[in-house]
């Protein structure tokens, strides 16, 4: 298969690349897409090095699959040219999730609607995937009323450059040197900052929208009632939600780890007795969704509490992409 990954020098490009190698997908050509200033940096597939090159229209030629996490305007830009070349894009922007016609695909959850796509599957935002593959199994279950989440999530999710900043700011105020920020607007060394992406509609940040809408579609419940406060934490890799649920039908703790635990890609990690649950550090670079913390909440009638935690880089972004590739691969969907 003629695989094309466009923005493949960013944290979540790489992985893309690293991920096709471990799974082993089923790559005859790779090519590797980057802006003009990334051009020429090489990347290691099977142990020979890849040329970057500048994305252009004669890139997608002949390709059968492209793997996208260059950012809206690129995905807009780029995308339309790679379909009309003749290729499948799995976009991990938020450029096209909303779309009607577009296909919003958590393959464990939701695989079938990657067979009604017109060239584009969008990629879910990383703190949505995490929590609906936590709340599917739990409205199989006893059916979803509500949801309020609240999360914790690492500064890779802004991309290697606020990586940089939480680095070089920690270092310098811990050596009493003023730090001049350039990525975020206040110091996130040391501190949470409950403020991710732009303001939208009644002061959300486009974040928590992100997350109440493509919950919505992904779970076909488009009147579900969902509320999210999204922050970012000093924390390198990795996030972390507090979920709260309500339900409409009785549900017995027990039941529910055991529904959590036989979702396929979800891991429960919970003996709050001996200080285990899932954490960042613990999770980093794992393919698993971890839930730990399951205990009722009891100011509602039907109610539990979750604490839910994935790499955002990981199932958040890259593997989610080559999952979505591999089911249309399996589908005799994908590829010449």
């Amino acid at each position: 298969m003629r695989v094309a990954v466009l923005g493949a020098t960013g944290l979540v490009g790489r992985e893309m690349v690293r991920i096709l190698e471990d799974r082993n997908f089923p790559v005859t050509e790779l090519r590797l897409l980057a802006t003009e200033r990334s051009a020429g940096e090489f990347i290691d597939f099977h142990d020979d090095p890849k040329l970057v090159e500048a994305t252009s229209a004669e890139a997608f030629e002949d390709i059968d699959l492209v793997l996208s996490s260059a950012g809206g305007g690129p995905s807009k830009a780029w995308l339309p040219v790679a379909v009309k070349a003749g290729a499948t894009c799995i976009d991990n922007s938020s450029a096209y999730r909303m779309e009607e016609g577009v296909p919003l695909v958590i393959p464990e959850i939701n695989a079938e609607h990657a067979r009604n796509h017109e060239g584009i599957i969008a990629n879910p935002n990383c703190s949505t995937i995490q929590m609906v593959m936590a709340l599917q199994p739990l409205h199989d279950l006893a059916g979803l009323k509500r949801v309020v989440v609240s999360t914790y999530q690492s500064v890779s999710g802004k991309g290697k450059s606020a990586i940089d900043e939480l680095q070089d700011e920690t270092s310098q105020l811990l050596n009493g040197i003023p730090y001049e920020r350039r990525v975020f607007d206040h110091q996130i060394a040391f501190n949470c900052i409950p403020d991710i992406d732009v303001p939208v509609e009644d002061d959300y940040t486009r974040e928590e929208w992100k997350m109440m809408v493509e919950t919505r579609k992904i779970m076909d419940l488009p009147d579900l009632p969902i509320t999210a406060t999204c922050v970012r934490v000093p924390v390198f890799f990795g996030h972390a939600e507090a979920v709260f649920v309500e339900f409409e039908r009785p549900i017995d703790i027990d039941a529910a780890r055991e529904a959590l635990n036989s979702f396929p890609g979800v891991t429960v990690v919970d003996d709050l007795a001996n200080h285990v649950y899932p954490h960042q550090t613990a999770t980093a670079e794992r393919d698993e969704v971890y839930v730990g913390r399951i205990r009722p909440d009891r100011s509602v009638e039907h109610g539990l509490a979750l604490w839910v935690v994935s790499d955002n880089i990981r199932k958040g972004a890259a593997l989610n992409t080559i999952q979505i590739a591999e089911w249309l691969r399996d589908q005799k969907l994908l590829g010449s």
